[in-house]
């Protein structure tokens, strides 16, 4: 189990010190992932992927969900027409709650790509202003020993606090 921790980091020459201190630490560059104002070069730092980016992944909840629902309620609604009904039956109703679905989450993830990720919304101010949001995930029993190694030795550098969860897809 992880948790993401996140920070706010001044300039990229803290960026590049701190993920140096981070991979001495054993924690992996596939962990770390650093997110800035478009347009900003972070040379080889690891960037924050799209999953981690946009909204992409509650999008396709919610239309995965949507969808679902909206296609079992027009089931249930052509089952009520005499002829339909009898040649719809349960396994209709499923196969277009399913088809449904899908289609509903395809549709809504292709918007919430272009969304900016609601947990980061926070941090965006930060963002605009030129700085760098580092979130790094580490086990449960490395938690204080990281925040610490980070504030510690950067004290310029912002804890914003951490999730409880990280993402299924980081």
């Amino acid at each position: 189990m992880r948790r993401r921790l996140y920070f706010i980091l001044p300039d990229l020459v803290t960026a590049e010190t701190i993920e140096r201190e981070l991979l001495l630490a054993k924690i992996d560059d596939q962990h770390m992932h650093f997110l800035a104002k478009d347009g900003s070069n972070l040379g080889r730092l690891h960037l924050a992927n799209l999953l981690q980016r946009s909204d992409l992944l509650h999008g396709i909840g919610i239309g995965l969900i949507a969808g679902g629902v909206t296609g079992a309620l027009a089931g249930v609604a052509l089952s009520f027409y005499p002829d339909l009904g009898k040649a719809i039956g349960m396994g209709g109703i499923l196969v277009l709650a399913v088809v449904c679905a899908m289609v509903g989450s395809w549709v809504s993830g292709m918007i919430a790509v272009s969304i900016p990720n609601s947990r980061l919304k926070r941090f965006q101010p930060a963002i605009d202003r030129g700085q760098i949001l580092l979130m790094v995930d580490v086990p449960l029993r490395r938690v204080t020993e990281i925040r610490e190694l980070i504030t510690s030795h950067h004290p310029d550098v912002q804890a914003k606090g951490q999730e409880a969860q990280i993402p299924a897809f980081p």
